[in-house]
C-alpha cells in the first residue's frame, strides 16, 4: 500500500533498535547533516577568540590540531556506528551495559539540550542587539520553528545543513573579504594580551565546541550506508566546515572589523537589503545547529525512556526554550571548559573498548560494568586536574590519552572470556 505523504515526513527514527540497511540514507544526505553543523556563526566567533588569544597564525594552529583531533574521534565513533546503525545510547550500552548506559547517556543528552538553549538565546540577543525587538519573544518565535523542524527527524537536518553550507560559504567569505580590504594584514596579528592563552587551551576550546555532539555523532552516521560514507561525511565537518568557520571569524577579528568575529552583525550593520539577508542567514544557520542539538537530546532521552524521539522532541524543545528565555546563553564559555574535561573520555572509552578490547565481536552486555566508569572517572579527574595544575596542557589530550590508557589497562587486567552472540547485520 503506497505511504501516505504524512508517513512519508515522519517515519521511524529507529530510536531503540539499529537502523536497517534498506532505511540507510545516501552519501550526500549523511554528508550534509554532518557538514551543515559546525559551519556557523558560534565556530567564527570561536575562531576570533583563538586569533585574539593566540595570534593569528597560532590561532589557526590550534584550529588545525584541534579539528584534526575531532576528526580522528569522531570519525572513528561515526564508523561504529555505520557498522551497525546504532544511535549513540545503543552504541554506548555495548561499553557501558545494558543499563549502566544510561549515565552517559542522560549526561550528553542533557548537556546538548544547554546547547539547544545558548544557540537559541544567542538568536534572540543577536536580533534585539541590531533591531528594536525584545529579546523573548524572538527566542520564543525561534525556539517554536526549530523544534518544529526537528519534528520532521533526520530528514530536517538533511535539508537544513543543504541550506545552511552554501548560505554560510558565500556571506562568511564575502564577510572575510570585507573584513580584509581594510588594509590590515591579518597574517601578521599579534592577538590581544589581555586575552592571552596558551595553545593547549585553544585546542580544548576547538574540540570542546563540538565534544557533545560529537561524541553522539553515532545520531546522524548510523544512517550512513557504509564505514567509509561515515568517514567522508565527518571529514566534511572536521576539518573542512569547521575549520572554514574558524577561520572566517579569525580573518574578520584580526583585520579589526569585529572584535567577536560575529558575521551576523558584520553584514547587518551594512543596512539595507543585507540587513534582511542576515535576518535569514541567522535564523538558518544557527538553526542548523539548534535542530542538531534538539534531535541529539530527544534521540538519547527517547531511548533512556524507551519512548519516541517526535513526543521527547516537543517536551524537551519548550524547556529549551524555557531555559533560553532565561539567559543561558550568557554562560557559553562555561559551557566549553565543562564538555572539555568530562565529555571526551566517555567516547575514548567506547572507542577503546570496541576498536582494541572486544575487536567488533558480537558478546553479551552485563547491565552494568565497572571498569568504564573507572576509567572515565580517572580520564576526567585527572584532565580537571592539569586544568588547574598545568594550564598550558590541553585537558581535552590528557582526558582522552588517560581514558584510553586506563580503560585498556582495567580490562586487560579483568579479561573474561566474553558470550559470544550471532553476529548482528551490519554494513562494513
Amino acid at each position: 500500500m503506497p505511504k501516505t505523504a504524512e508517513a512519508e515526513r515522519f517515519e521511524s527514527e529507529h530510536e531503540n533498535e539499529p537502523v536497517p540497511l534498506d532505511k540507510r540514507r545516501s552519501l550526500l544526505a549523511v554528508t550534509s547533516v554532518w557538514a551543515g553543523f559546525p559551519m556557523i556563526i558560534t565556530g567564527a566567533v570561536t575562531g576570533a577568540t583563538l586569533v585574539h588569544g593566540l595570534g593569528f597564525t597560532r590561532g589557526l594552529l590550534a584550529m588545525v590540531i584541534g579539528n584534526i583531533l575531532l576528526f580522528a574521534y569522531v570519525g572513528t565513533m561515526s564508523a561504529l556506528a555505520a557498522k551497525r546503525g546504532l544511535n549513540f545510547s545503543l552504541q554506548a550500552s555495548r561499553t557501558f551495559g545494558s543499563v549502566g548506559y544510561i549515565v552517559c547517556s542522560a549526561l550528553l543528552s542533557t548537556l546538548v539540550l544547554g546547547w539547544f538553549a545558548v544557540q537559541t538565546g544567542l538568536v534572540g540577543a543577536s536580533m534585539s542587539s541590531s533591531f528594536d525587538v525584545n529579546t523573548t519573544v524572538i527566542v520564543i518565535i525561534a525556539g517554536a520553528l526549530f523544534t518544529a523542524f526537528t519534528l520532521l527527524g533526520i530528514r530536517a537536518l538533511t535539508i537544513i545543513g543543504a541550506v545552511s553550507v552554501p548560505l554560510f560559504l558565500v556571506l562568511g567569505v564575502f564577510a572575510a573579504a570585507d573584513a580584509s580590504r581594510s588594509g590590515t594584514n591579518f597574517w601578521s596579528y599579534a592577538g590581544d594580551s589581555s586575552h592571552s592563552i596558551a595553545l593547549g587551551v585553544g585546542v580544548t576550546l576547538v574540540f570542546a565546541l563540538f565534544a557533545d555532539s560529537g561524541t553522539m555523532t553515532a545520531d546522524f552516521t548510523r544512517w550512513a550506508k557504509n564505514t567509509r560514507h561515515a568517514w567522508i561525511a565527518t571529514a566534511s565537518a572536521f576539518p573542512v566546515a569547521n575549520l572554514i568557520a574558524m577561520v572566517v571569524g579569525g580573518v574578520v577579528a584580526a583585520a579589526g572589523q569585529n572584535a567577536t568575529g560575529d558575521v551576523f552583525g558584520l553584514i547587518v550593520n551594512r543596512g539595507g537589503v543585507f540587513s534582511v539577508i542576515a535576518v535569514a542567514f541567522l535564523f538558518i544557520n544557527l538553526g542548523s545547529v539548534c535542530t542538531h542539538c534538539l534531535y541529539n537530546s530527544a534521540m538519547g532521552w527517547s531511548t533512556i525512556l524507551k519512548s519516541r524521539m517526535r513526543l521527547l522532541t516537543v517536551f524537551l524543545g519548550v524547556l529549551g526554550i524555557i531555559i533560553a528565555a532565561f539567559g543561558i546563553w550568557n554562560y557559553f564559555i562555561d559551557w566549553l571548559n565543562l564538555l572539555g574535561v568530562i565529555v571526551p573520555p566517555i567516547g575514548m572509552i567506547i572507542v577503546v573498548d570496541q576498536v582494541l578490547v572486544h575487536r567488533g565481536a558480537e558478546y553479551e552486555t552485563p547491565r552494568a560494568r565497572w571498569q568504564p566508569f573507572a576509567a572515565w572517572a580517572v580520564g576526567s579527574g585527572l584532565a580537571l586536574a592539569a586544568n588547574y595544575l598545568a594550564p598550558g596542557l590541553s585537558t581535552v589530550v590528557v582526558g582522552l590519552a588517560c581514558s584510553a590508557v586506563a580503560y585498556y589497562v582495567l580490562s586487560m587486567i579483568t579479561a573474561r572470556e566474553p558470550v559470544p552472540l550471532p553476529v548482528a547485520a551490519g554494513s562494513e
